[in-house]
């Protein structure tokens, strides 16, 4: 029999493992560690600041304890439960993935406490504590360890109003000290636990897609509350056809399914996954996930469990880390602001935090909780039951279509949750600028139209003051397909409401095309493929450029205009003024140039772009006819696109789309 202290108590524990669920208490958050010990990863499981007696990471051997006994990736992501504390070192669990977000658990469940649960054995010190909504930390409570242990602990929610989260610490004493498995409970058993369809929407990256598969079927946990997998294929290069598939696809049996249609962007693809759910009858979620992801298998449970939780239907929402910097979260949380129509993090936070540089514990605003209008739809857990009634995924092929049907819900009283210890890894938007690419006319029409159907003032904010100025700003960039395009958004938005399901297919290959009219958008992989550039007088008498203040704007802009109206000089056409990188490649740089080559952000590339007086008079002025049609028909296109907007969202309109009977019986593997 072993012996445990509980501050001055002392317990007697016979047994390990965590107590069985009695019917009122569930577990929906476990405590887990990396399949692998990825240096870039750890920080978001175990905290190993130095500070306070705190061990390093990088100067310690870190021991996940494999019960298995597998060597195989899928046996050790079978039993990822197990940590090892040396003797004498200390490290703390209160980590992104690890913390149980107490706030977000009293703002939007059932739960008024939670029970924290966990086995150990060896010797040393277990620590329980909290913190608030400014980040204070406030030690609850404590257990000594020596042998074998059960540990327990019910806990309140009650001053989590704001913010805050809990966690423990866990330290060696003379000996190493081990957590077998431990967990956060909560007393929601009261309802039936759900299921959830995963629509992964993909377009030719079927080795991402078979990854994730892998990911799926090797963690029992996750299979056991999905109903069913469906890919939604749209392109060329099949997830069928990739190596390792027919192992997976075997492993997954009847709980996977591959539709395969025409290239109808993300919101074809995820308003597929959508309808598959709800013709399904039998899933209580569908969740959508981006196809070029890594997942957290155990996000996807935690997900599930707190959309059981909810006092009434709610969108849970996943966070995005960066790919490639795997411990830098994307932002806790998204937000429209309403003014200036455009995405972007929530109050008070902003893009790019790197846990291995700040942890949650030392990063006071992590535990504010926050609030958010939508989230991304790298991965999103929406209700059946609220897609039922608000309907499925705009029309909109790509860009916004996350964003407006986080405010639809919000219209209709259903709130999005982005919940902490739910995530998946991204493709950072750092390494691509998208908005000279074909997806610069989804940029301008979709900004536009949900504008239309959400904006709360009169004429957009000021949409139209900021849509002008990039307008201004691609021109002087001499980035005319970009303006192209962007000037035939508004021109598509004016047609009406008609054109979102007619032209879905059509749109992408018609605007790709246009790329061939346009210099600028010829991208060239190799490093001599222009030439270099001529030297003379240097730009701005050699000074280095920089943007015009506001006090100076209007002269700035004025000048601007007035070069834009000079002739180019010959040699421009033959020899550019300067070649410059991605980075340097800003407006109120390349307006000094009548020709320059600039990197694309990607790295893969550069363009040549040179000045043509002829297409900036004739886009601009196409430009300023446009806004000025879309602001005068203003008050009869928000009425007609609001009006349109059931029935454009409606399992009618996009089985028509997908070339689906609705009388047939659901298509089985």
């Amino acid at each position: 029999m072993s012996t445990v202290t509980h501050g001055d108590e002392l317990q007697l524990e016979g047994s390990t493992g965590l107590a069985p669920d009695d019917g009122v208490w569930r577990e929906v958050h476990r405590i887990v560690f990396p399949a692998k010990t990825d240096i870039d990863v750890l920080p978001l499981y175990v905290d190993f600041s130095q500070s306070e007696g705190y061990a390093s990471a990088e100067s310690d051997s870190v021991e996940f304890v494999n019960t298995g006994g597998g060597e195989s990736d899928t046996e050790a992501a079978g039993d990822r439960r197990s940590l090892t504390v040396p003797a004498g070192k200390r490290y703390s669990l209160g980590s992104y993935f690890n913390a149980f977000p107490a706030s977000y658990w009293r703002k939007w469940t059932r739960a008024e406490k939670i029970r924290f649960d966990g086995s150990f054995t060896g010797s040393g010190t277990v620590t329980l504590f909290k913190s608030n909504a400014r980040g204070s930390r406030q030690r609850v409570t404590s257990w000594r360890v020596d042998g074998q242990a059960r540990l327990s602990e019910e806990l309140t929610l009650a001053p989590f109003a704001d913010g805050g989260w809990y966690w423990i610490d866990v330290a060696g004493g003379a000996e190493a000290l081990t957590l077998v498995e431990a967990a956060w409970s909560a007393p929601v058993a009261d309802q039936p636990a759900g299921k959830a369809s995963i629509g992964v929407t993909t377009m030719n990256r079927p080795d991402y897609c078979v990854k994730t598969l892998n990911a799926l079927a090797s963690d029992a946990s996750v299979l056991e509350v999905l109903d069913e997998i469906v890919i939604v294929d749209q392109g060329t290069q099949r997830v069928r056809d990739e190596d390792g598939f027919d192992e997976v696809a075997a492993a997954l049996g009847p709980k996977l399914r591959i539709i395969e249609q025409a290239n109808l962007g993300g919101s074809g693809g995820f308003a597929r996954g959508m309808f598959e759910a709800v013709r399904g009858e039998r899933s209580k979620y569908v969740l959508l996930l981006d196809d070029d992801v890594n997942i957290e298998p155990e996000g996807i449970v935690r997900a599930v469990q707190f959309g059981d939780a909810c006092r009434k239907p709610t969108l849970v929402g996943g966070h995005m880390f960066d790919m490639y910097d795997r411990s830098v979260l994307h932002t806790l949380g998204e937000a429209v602001n309403l003014y200036r129509f455009f995405w972007g993090p929530a109050r008070g936070l902003y893009h790019g935090h790197n846990l291995a540089a700040s942890n949650l514990r030392q990063t006071p605003w992590m535990h504010r909780r926050v609030d958010t209008d939508y989230n991304g739809w790298w991965m999103c857990l929406i209700p059946v039951e609220v897609v039922k009634e608000i309907g499925l995924a705009l029309p909109a092929f790509i860009k916004w279509d996350d964003a407006e049907y986080g405010l639809r819900a919000m219209e209709h009283g259903y709130s999005t949750v982005s919940l902490p210890g739910a995530c998946v890894w991204h493709v950072s938007w750092n390494d691509k600028d998208d908005t000279i690419d074909w997806q610069a006319y989804y940029h301008e029409r979709n900004r536009f139209l949900v504008a239309l159907l959400y904006s709360p003032y009169e004429r957009g904010g000021r949409l139209f003051r900021e849509s002008s100025y990039t307008d201004v700003k691609h021109l002087i960039s001499m980035q005319y397909y970009a303006q192209t395009l962007r000037n035939r958004a508004l021109s598509d938005l004016l047609r009406g409401p008609g054109h979102l399901h007619d032209t879905l297919a059509s749109t992408l290959p018609a605007i790709r095309a246009l790329r061939a009219q346009h210099p600028d958008a010829q991208v060239q992989a190799e490093p001599d493929a222009f030439p270099t550039p001529k030297r003379g007088k240097p730009a701005h008498k050699g000074k280095e450029p920089r943007p015009p203040k506001k006090a100076t704007l209007l002269p700035w802009a004025a000048q601007a205009a007035l070069r834009q109206l000079r002739p180019v000089k010959p040699e421009a056409a033959q020899r550019p003024d300067a070649t410059l990188a991605a980075s340097e490649g800003k407006w109120w740089e390349l307006s000094l140039y009548d020709s320059a080559v600039v990197s694309m952000a990607d790295g893969k590339g550069a363009v040549w772009y040179r000045r043509d007086g002829r297409k900036f008079r004739s886009l601009l002025a196409e430009s300023a006819d446009l806004h000025r049609r879309m602001l005068t028909s203003w008050p009869q296109l928000r009425a007609s696109y609001k009006a349109a907007l059931p029935e454009i969202t409606s399992m009618q309109a996009w089985a028509k789309t997908f070339g689906v009977d609705l009388s047939e019986p659901v298509e089985k593997n």
